[in-house]
């Protein structure tokens, strides 16, 4: 029965052995990565390239742009590798970095924003409505500045904590809430100029 207890707890200590293993190995690499090391950077590419593609994808909302953003990210990631603080973690920093590269984007493309048909909404009973209502708002939410679409995109549209949107912008939360009720005020303002009362 002892001998049993022992191997049970043996076997919950090689879990967190091995996160602290991990965590050692992270930073190592993040000290490596300030110091310039390509390796380390290349580790930090491989390990962090799905979740910042994720962030970009919810922001741009087309799969090749982000894709396209993601490199010019990492690319502009590794070329401020000595501004790196190895204290604060690479994926917060790595996505505020991507987020700027988004704007950037946003704001020399001006790309069609195709908003999801699940808003809350009331359902018009004729389709075609609906569809003209879907595409006016697209319309009047792709005439939006890049930095109060992205703002609205990532706390409306796709719900993230106004935290976690103020720390990929590089602002504060109360500058988030701001620029998403600019965001929305416009929106109103462009639907009524087209005759639809939001």
């Amino acid at each position: 029965m002892i001998e049993g207890a022992q191997t049970g707890l043996h076997e919950r200590k090689e879990p967190v052995a091995d996160r602290q293993e991990a965590q050692r190995e992270e930073a190592e690499a993040l000290l490596a990565f300030q110091r310039g090391n390509l390796s380390a950077f290349e580790a930090l590419f491989r390990r962090h390239q799905r979740a910042v593609f994720g962030w970009v994808l919810r922001i741009v909302r087309n799969p090749a742009a982000a894709e396209e953003i993601v490199v010019e990210a990492f690319w502009r990631i590794y070329r401020a590798h000595a501004r790196f603080d190895p204290a604060r973690g690479f994926e917060a920093w790595a996505r505020r970095i991507a987020t700027h590269a988004a704007i950037d984007f946003l704001r020399t493309k001006r790309p069609e924003v195709e908003l999801p048909a699940h808003l809350p909404a009331p359902e018009p009973a004729d389709p075609a409505i609906a569809g003209e209502l879907r595409r006016a708002t697209a319309m009047a939410f792709a005439k939006l500045p890049a930095t109060l679409r992205v703002a609205a995109t990532l706390a409306v549209i796709e719900e993230r904590p106004h935290k976690e949107v103020a720390a990929a912008l590089g602002i504060s939360v109360g500058a988030v809430k701001l620029r998403v009720f600019r965001a929305l005020r416009k929106l109103r303002k462009e639907l009524e100029r087209q005759g639809i009362t939001p």
